[in-house]
C-alpha cells in the first residue's frame, strides 16, 4: 500500500453502488467505496492512452464508466488497474439493506453512518500525515442529497476534534471530469457486483488494492423485509 508523506495533499475519491430503496424492489446491497491517494497520480497516463487507443479503434465513448462500458473496454481497464494495484488504497463499506433498522433509513442518518465508518478507516491509516484534504464524489443532481452527503462528511471531520487540521474541501464533480473518479467507479462496480450478484470475476483482479471491505451488518440476524 502507498503510505503518505508529511506535508502532502490527501485526495479521497468516493463512489456509491446500489440505491436507497429499502424494499424488495431495490438493490439488496448498498456499497460506498473510496480511493485515497497522495499525489502524484502515476496511473493516469496508461488510462489516458487507452482512451485514445479506443478512439483510434473507432469506439465512440466520452469517459470510462463501468456500468455502460462494453465488456471489452472493461476488460482492458481492469487489465491496467490490475498491474498497478500498489498505487491504490481502496476502502469499501458494504450494507445489507434488509438488515438495516428502519430507524437508520432516513437518508441523512444513513449517510452519516456509512461515511463515518468509511472515513474512519481512511483517516486512521493516514493518521493526520497530510496538509490538506480533497474529498470528491461523482456529481449529485439532487440538492437535498448533496447537502446530506456534505453534512455527513463535515460531521465526521468535526468529530475528529483536532486530528484533521488545516484546509479541506468537498466537491461533487461529474466523473467525466476526472480519471480518479472513473477509477473508483470501476473499483466500486467490481465490489458491488461481488456482493449483489455473487460475480467475483472483476473483483478477483482488483482485490489486492482493497485495504478494507467492511460488511456493516455481518453479525446481524434480523431481516426487516
Amino acid at each position: 500500500m502507498v503510505m503518505p508523506m508529511d506535508g502532502n495533499n490527501l485526495y479521497i475519491f468516493i463512489d456509491e453502488g446500489g440505491n436507497l430503496d429499502f424494499s424488495n424492489t431495490g438493490t439488496a446491497y448498498f456499497t460506498l467505496t473510496a480511493l485515497s491517494r497522495i499525489r502524484p497520480f502515476s496511473t493516469n497516463l496508461p488510462l489516458l492512452n487507452l482512451k485514445y487507443d479506443l478512439w483510434e479503434e473507432g469506439i465512440d465513448f466520452e469517459y470510462f464508466h463501468a456500468t455502460t462500458d462494453s465488456q471489452r473496454t472493461r476488460d482492458r481497464v481492469f487489465e491496467i488497474l490490475a498491474t498497478q494495484l500498489q498505487e491504490f488504497n481502496i476502502d469499501s463499506i458494504i450494507v445489507d439493506k434488509r438488515k438495516t433498522n428502519p430507524s437508520l433509513r432516513e437518508h441523512h442518518l444513513f449517510y452519516q453512518k456509512v461515511f463515518q465508518i468509511l472515513l474512519n478507516y481512511i483517516f486512521h491509516r493516514y493518521r493526520g500525515r497530510f496538509s490538506r484534504i480533497f474529498i470528491l464524489t461523482d456529481e449529485i443532481p439532487v440538492n437535498k442529497k448533496k447537502s446530506e452527503v456534505q453534512k455527513a462528511i463535515k460531521t465526521f471531520i468535526a468529530s475528529y476534534a483536532g486530528k484533521v487540521k488545516g484546509f479541506y474541501t468537498i466537491q461533487h464533480y461529474s466523473s467525466k471530469s476526472d480519471l480518479n473518479l472513473q477509477i473508483v467507479d470501476y473499483f466500486n462496480w467490481a465490489i458491488f457486483r461481488k456482493w449483489e450478484r455473487k460475480d467475483e470475476r472483476s473483483y478477483r483482479l482488483i482485490r489486492g488494492a482493497v485495504a478494507s471491505e467492511f460488511d456493516v451488518f455481518a453479525s446481524g440476524k434480523t431481516l426487516y423485509y
